[in-house]
């Protein structure tokens, strides 16, 4: 019996290069993300898959549980549970527009804990399941100029991180991406593109399939970059004050 797995912003960027990557293993799939055409359009290309679409917004008040009981009502069983979807603004805190910065809480963090907590159960009734939380580099430290979005992403390997030992007796497994600056149109929505962290930026796929097969194994968290791994690691060691002075500077023009 083929596995299904569930794939927020599935789209675009590292969403679709999931896809393509449990595509090409056999999965069955649930793909999320806000455009139903482009969903439509993803779905004509995988017609040897079970492939099931639902257009949600995210960054939406109540959509997480939405998409939950869409799953339901179909009888869909959840097998791996991948939480990509999200974004970042570029500017200072009080000069971003609060909605957006809210929307943003609401799709990285509030909507990604929804989707794990309606889906954990029936993984651990089943002791097997995998879930992907897409956190960032920019989880280990304050990231002054992306205040908002730097604490999202804390919040996110936090959470998976303290999963993981909840799950330590079972074969339910938390597997954290921290990628670096990515090409994806992350980029161009949180208008970072002209920034220093964007001037080695790693194609989509690589980070894409370097998380693939960290989940894969049941790694707890993965690093993708040299460089991106050296910069976390030192993150561990840097006064706070530092770190946030490190990011701010990243954030600036080329």
């Amino acid at each position: 019996m083929k596995k299904t797995a569930l794939i927020t912003g599935a789209t675009s960027g590292l969403g679709y290069e999931f896809v393509k990557l449990f595509a090409n293993d056999g999965y069955n799939l649930v793909l999320v993300a806000r455009n139903e055409n482009k969903l439509e359009e993803i779905k004509q290309t995988f017609t040897n898959l079970e492939v099931t679409v639902i257009a949600k917004d995210l960054s939406v008040p109540r959509a997480a549980n939405e998409v939950f009981r869409e799953i339901e009502e179909k009888g869909l069983d959840i097998d791996v549970l991948v939480n990509n979807a999200g974004f970042g603004l570029l500017g200072k805190f009080d000069e971003l527009d609060i909605y957006k910065q809210l929307e943003m809480i609401q799709l990285n963090i509030t909507s990604l804990t929804e989707l794990t907590y309606y889906i954990l159960p029936k993984m651990k009734e089943r002791n097997s399941g995998k879930i992907l939380n897409v956190a960032s580099t920019a989880a280990f430290q304050p990231g002054p100029l992306m205040a908002v979005y730097y604490a999202t992403k804390a919040f996110v390997l936090s959470l998976s991180e303290a999963l993981v030992e909840e799950l330590n007796d079972s074969k339910v497994t938390v597997t954290t991406l921290c990628p670096g600056a990515t090409k994806t149109n992350f980029g161009s929505v949180a208008n970072v593109e002209g920034t220093k962290m964007f001037s080695k930026a790693m194609e989509s796929d690589k980070v894409a399939k370097k998380g693939y097969e960290a989940m894969m194994s049941g790694k707890r968290v993965i690093v993708t970059g040299g460089l991106n791994k050296a910069g976390a690691l030192g993150a561990k060691f840097l006064p706070r004050n530092l770190s946030a002075k490190l990011a701010k500077y990243v954030a600036g023009e080329k």
